[in-house]
């Protein structure tokens, strides 16, 4: 960073989540989440994207791993909850591990999330909005830009957009 400018902050207030990025006011984590998240193509190439309820951004559908989950298997399963679709799990876009991202929930929960993000395609299922999300959309990549979401979500659509020979770890 060149010297002088401040570190890039970036909080989005919720009354269910506030995530932050790089910001020293950002509460301490009280805990770590496994979770799984997919970017999941059509035959034309748009992406699946979900308008979250608790902070009005877009993202990709994703979420915490259970005991019974398997990280892709994860991804499936919230996939199929958050949107109704039937996805398959192709490769794999990334780890997503930054200690300076933290998610703050209004319950009290303070997380560090270790994201594994995963590329699939649809299979099946019929589009439904579920009560974590407001809107669901298919996405071509070229309109990516133009929607509010936290960098954290951005950079995993753009290493998969990239179509990387090897995974992001990171």
């Amino acid at each position: 960073m060149p010297s002088g400018r401040r570190p890039n902050l970036w909080r989005t207030d919720v009354s269910r989540r506030t995530e932050y990025y790089d910001d020293p006011q950002a509460p301490e984590p009280n805990s770590l989440v496994v979770a799984a998240s997919a970017v999941v193509t059509d035959d034309q190439g748009r992406i699946l994207l979900q308008r979250r309820r608790d902070n009005d951004l877009w993202a990709l559908p994703g979420g915490g791993m259970e005991m019974t989950d398997s990280l892709p298997g994860t991804a499936v399963r919230e996939v199929k909850e958050e949107t109704g679709l039937d996805v398959e799990v192709t490769g794999l876009v990334g780890t997503y591990t930054d200690p300076r991202h933290v998610i703050a929930y209004s319950d009290g929960e303070v997380r560090r999330q270790f994201n594994v993000c995963f590329r699939a395609r649809l299979i099946g299922g019929e589009l439904t909005i579920s009560d974590e999300s407001t809107e669901l959309r298919w996405v071509p990549p070229t309109e990516l830009d133009t929607l509010p979401m936290h960098h954290t979500q951005r950079l995993r659509l753009q290493h998969a957009t990239e179509d990387r020979a090897t995974p992001y770890l990171g």
